[in-house]
């Protein structure tokens, strides 16, 4: 039996209705999108015909999961909420802290001792509020939840961006801060603006060398990295139902990269027989009782234009496959161009390090062609010229492919198989290499390559494709070599050509596992104690942040004008930062570091305008909070894409930082500051950006009439005596003002849920 069963049987008998509700209230047909969102909307939320990109909606999601990086600030958040247990299911997942290094076991073995502390944390604070705990090894969260606990029709949130993974199964699964986690686990309605549709319609079918992953690689080329910011993209079509749940996963995984709310798949035969192979058959039976409440009206597939935002025509039968990078996941490059572009930019041709897996592509599927492409190089004679790792996605993957002899394949070309963990694709790679410093590129079957992103070296250019073009790849050694075309020298010195891929969606004989890694909470955790070192260098129990003074903010600082791409990897990186994800004063020291400073073209190097002299961010913005100075942050457009992690909104809140003004923001990151109680603010013109001066003194007035829709007001004092003033813009709803002034979300649910309140 499925897990929470009772929960899904709620939904499918709920759906019907509430369905037909929403279509009557907007006299016309649903796409899937619209179909999911109205049949969850909040008890407290009245149904109207919402306005895409405009309202903000209350929202009641069936279930929460959490990673153990993200999780730890957001049960820590949820400690002070009052609550006794979750409001509805959740989970942690044990996958972020296992650093690849030596292999699996080794690895693994590893990360129990260094990270003890955190998962006793993880573990006990699951037990005592309720919250199913899977435990280092068990596997990465989204191949987990993908293989437990999605299901079509489905509402989640996770604390993580690639939670839209879920899509693959036809939920509705979005990537949110540790803040929103808390809300919803406290029983809280969670709120959305309410998204916009891009509708991109597959026809055809995938064939040859050609995999899922290449038709998100070809949308990422298509809509950028911010194309999909405020959108759910909706799969549709017969090349959709032609996709395998687990490639359809990967599809929707990625789109994060596109900055999308989430991706979504109707369901189809190719589910319910995944569900079956998850031994879900339960669910599957409940599906298709509704099927037809699962997929999009009839009318959408006949003319789209009216339904979406937008719509993108992809014919499956023509796609080639992609090759994505450096730097940034949506520089495309279909194979036949990828030789070209190596050339012509001049990027290293030798491939170093060849890595697939990771939560994007590690289902048996995903294994099993990438294997075919391995057992080829052993039966032609060729060895791997790369270094080769596999990441499995889970411990029922990897125990099944074992099992299935899959891993003795890679092994024969020198594969190295490391932990069911998140590993390199999140920095968690001690690399061996000869020289940090120097140009080398690596290819990968991740979802991000940002710059620094998989090894911590800038000199790395990382480049994204399928696992089956990875692994043909590390067998050449070579990144001008076309696998569809080019022939390769053997050992004996032949000449030979390698063969289209092929695989299996599940495995013949079934899944098969001997401990999944699962923990099930206490039935009644009142007696569970959750204990916290106040000596702990890795986990500290978080202090309310102070309540918003009620004027305006004169005198504030310029922390700095970070020029370029700003992700969160810049604003909080990961790697060996992990450690400290319990520890909000502590991560705090990597505030920004990664971010170009505007004014000098160098990292982690700003002016105290205290000193005149020049040092770190994290020192410098200690230095003014010490002073009770507070300071702002000025960014260009995009900024906060990438993870979902709230460290990037809560290290500047906790350090002194007041205000955040950009050209534009990545969703997640946006809504993260808010619920921190930052003021979240992009420029009404844009070119206001390059008025900003290293010595000013800023000002930000309009805040005592704070108020939805009207613009606030930013003065430059330059030291010259000369001043800019200009209007910002905010997205702020009345809810979120309250934030505001409250000094945080938090300190309202606290409030709410306060003992005998």
């Amino acid at each position: 039996m499925a897990f929470d069963i009772e929960m899904i049987r709620k939904v499918y008998t709920e759906m019907p209705g509430k369905i037909e509700a929403a279509r009557k209230a907007l006299g016309r047909p649903l796409t899937l999108a619209e179909k999911i969102l109205f049949s969850h909307l909040h008890n407290d939320q009245k149904l109207q015909n919402f306005d895409r990109g405009v309202n903000y909606v209350d929202f009641a999601p069936d279930r929460v999961a959490m990673q153990d990086a993200t999780a730890q600030m957001a049960l820590l958040q949820f400690m002070q909420a009052g609550r006794p247990k979750v409001a509805v299911p959740s989970t942690v997942h044990c996958d972020h802290l296992i650093q690849a290094k030596d292999g699996a076991n080794k690895d693994l073995e590893t990360a129990l001792n260094t990270n003890k502390e955190v998962y006793d944390f993880l573990a006990s604070v699951s037990n005592k509020y309720g919250i199913g705990f899977w435990k280092a090894g068990a596997g990465i969260i989204h191949q987990v939840v993908l293989e437990n606990y999605a299901f079509p029709g489905g509402l989640m949130i996770g604390t993580d961006s690639h939670t839209p993974n879920a899509g693959g199964l036809g939920m509705i699964a979005i990537g949110v801060g540790g803040a929103d986690a808390c809300d919803v686990m406290a029983g809280l309605a969670w709120e959305l603006k309410w998204p916009k549709l891009i509708g991109i319609k597959l026809t055809g079918k995938l064939n040859g060398w050609t995999s899922a992953k290449d038709v998100i690689l070809k949308v990422a080329g298509i809509l950028t990295v911010k194309g999909g910011t405020g959108a759910i993209v909706e799969y549709f079509g017969e090349g959709a139902d032609s996709i395998s749940a687990t490639g359809k996963a990967t599809i929707c995984n990625m789109g994060a990269e596109i900055g999308a709310t989430c991706s979504l798949f109707a369901y189809d035969e190719k589910m319910a027989a995944y569900l079956k192979g998850t031994l879900r058959e339960d669910v599957a039976e409940l599906a298709d009782q509704i099927r037809e409440h699962l997929r999009p009206d009839e009318e959408i597939y006949s003319s789209p234009e009216k339904y979406y935002d937008q719509v993108i025509e992809i014919n499956l039968d023509e796609l080639e496959p992609h090759v994505n990078g450096p730097f940034t996941p949506d520089l495309a490059w279909p194979i036949s161009r990828f030789a070209e572009a190596v050339k012509v930019n001049n990027w290293p041709e030798k491939l170093e390090v060849a890595l697939i897996g990771s939560c994007t592509n590690s289902s048996y599927e995903d294994i099993t062609r990438s294997a075919s492409i391995a057992q080829q190089a052993v039966d032609k004679n060729l060895k791997s010229k790369a270094e080769f790792t596999v990441t499995p996605g889970s411990e029922q993957v990897r125990y099944t492919i074992a099992r299935d002899g899959l891993l003795n394949i890679f092994d024969k070309i020198g594969g190295v198989v490391l932990a069911n963990a998140c590993g390199p694709c999140i920095g968690q790679w001690s690399r061996h290499i000869d020289d940090p410093n120097r140009k080398n590129s690596i290819i990968t079957s991740f979802n991000r390559n940002f710059a620094k992103r998989n090894d911590g070296h800038s000199g790395t250019h990382a480049f994204v494709a399928s696992p089956e073009i990875v692994t043909a790849f590390a067998i050449a050694g070579d990144l001008t070599f076309n696998p569809l075309k080019d022939k390769l020298k053997n050992e004996n010195g032949e000449e030979v050509m390698l063969d289209e891929p092929t695989g299996h969606e599940l495995p013949a004989r079934g899944f098969a596992v001997e401990d999944a890694g699962y923990q099930a909470p206490a039935e009644d955790g009142s007696s569970v104690e959750v204990a916290v070192s106040p000596e702990s260098q890795r986990l500290q129990l978080l202090a309310p942040f102070a309540a918003w003074e009620g004027t305006d903010l004169y005198g504030l600082k310029l922390l700095i004008k970070a020029k370029g791409k700003c992700t969160t990897d810049h604003i909080s990186m990961a790697g060996p930062w992990l450690k400290y994800r319990g520890h909000l004063d502590n991560i705090s020291n990597n505030l920004l570091i990664g971010a170009v400073n505007y004014f000098n073209d160098k990292t982690d190097s700003v002016k105290n305008q205290l000193t005149g002299e020049y040092g770190p961010v994290p020192a410098t913005q200690r230095a003014y909070k010490a002073q009770g100075i507070g300071s702002i942050v000025v960014g260009d457009e995009n900024y906060g894409e990438g993870s979902s992690r709230e460290h990037a909104a809560m290290e500047p809140r906790h350090l002194g930082v007041r205000a955040i003004l950009v050209k534009s923001f990545a969703r997640i990151h946006e809504t993260n500051l808010k619920k921190q109680g930052m003021l979240a603010l992009t420029f009404v013109n844009k070119e206001d950006y390059d008025k900003v001066q290293e010595d000013d003194m800023i000002d930000i007035k309009g805040l005592s009439q704070f108020v939805p829709g009207k613009t606030l007001t930013v003065v430059l004092n330059h030291t010259d005596g000369s001043k800019d003033e200009f209007e910002v813009n905010h997205t702020y709803n009345d809810q979120q003002i309250e934030w505001f002034k409250a000094g945080g979300a938090l300190n309202i649910i606290r409030m709410k849920f306060a003992v005998g309140g």
